[in-house]
């Protein structure tokens, strides 16, 4: 009888132990959780900073609106090059992300078999190729053939290289629409390429913007590729099929250069691509959104 008593109390014991544990596990897995989120910000807010300490001296009026001077000429600015990168990357986005989109729709919707497989594994492969890779070839075919450096050329080789990042995004995105709503929609009546219209690109919108955009964060910041492609000019763009100015290139050509005062702007021009990159990054979240209906973050 008074064994029978005490096996109740003791395993009344034994699982208050176990919540107690469950508790301090719990509390020390979320406080490592935060440090690694702090320790994971600190690289990433010091660079903000740092690159925002050294180019706001550069930032000014002139530095938007001026072309470079030559070597030894106090002033100047960057008007050239953020205009040509805006020009490169809207060049690869009309290039790249429709593609990618039709791309991804058709590898989650409508893909099967070796062809499908193949063309994942094409995208996987072209996710690890160095990007001065990508501009040695766009260099052999596209500026060979033309027989000089141009937009066109550079747009191409960015392009490329966004090109396996929104297939892939897109194709995830799309897997994570539950099959319940294209069930419904096909039960009432649709057809498949209307189901993946309305109702399966419009659910994925939120996540399939925010993998375009990162596309484009990648491709604003390429140097390696422009080099080979689009090279650089230090006038206003006169056509496609000319070389044309980036800021990429200009932060790299200035900083390898001995003058403080082209560091100084080659500072600046690292600020704005940054700024430029944020603030498309900002819009994408916000157009996301409010493309899935608020119910994305």
């Amino acid at each position: 009888m008074a064994s029978g008593q005490g096996a109740p109390g003791g395993d009344q014991g034994v699982r208050i132990g176990r919540n107690q544990r469950r508790r301090i596990v719990d509390r020390t897995m979320g406080v490592l959780s935060v440090l690694a989120t702090v320790v994971a910000l600190i690289p990433l807010a010091s660079i903000l900073i740092y690159v925002s300490a050294k180019g706001l001296s550069a930032i000014s009026w002139d530095f938007f609106t001026k072309l470079p001077k030559p070597v030894g000429e106090p002033g100047g600015g960057m008007a050239n090059a953020i205009v040509g990168t805006m020009i490169l990357v809207g060049l690869a986005s009309a290039m790249g992300i429709p593609i990618g989109i039709l791309a991804g729709i058709y590898l989650a919707e409508f893909g099967r078999g070796r062809l499908a497989w193949t063309v994942r594994f094409i995208c996987d492969v072209m996710t690890g190729i160095p990007s001065i890779i990508v501009g040695i070839a766009v260099y052999g075919t596209i500026v060979v053939a033309m027989k000089r450096y141009s937009a066109i050329a550079g747009g191409v080789a960015l392009a490329i290289i966004m090109l396996p990042l929104v297939t892939r995004t897109t194709e995830e995105m799309l897997k994570l629409v539950p099959n319940s709503l294209r069930e419904a929609s096909l039960a009432l009546g649709a057809p498949q390429w209307r189901t993946v219209v309305s109702v399966v690109l419009r659910s994925a919108a939120g996540g399939i913007i925010t993998g375009v955009m990162l596309a484009v964060a990648r491709i604003a910041g390429e140097t390696a590729p422009l080099l080979f492609t689009a090279l650089s000019s230090r006038y206003w763009h006169t056509g496609l099929d000319q070389r044309i100015a980036s800021l990429p290139v200009y932060i790299y050509t200035y900083a390898t250069t001995p003058y403080e005062d082209l560091h100084r702007l080659a500072w600046g021009a690292a600020l704005v691509l940054l700024a430029l990159v944020l603030v498309t990054s900002m819009a994408a979240r916000v157009a996301g959104r409010r493309a899935s209906g608020g119910n994305r973050g």
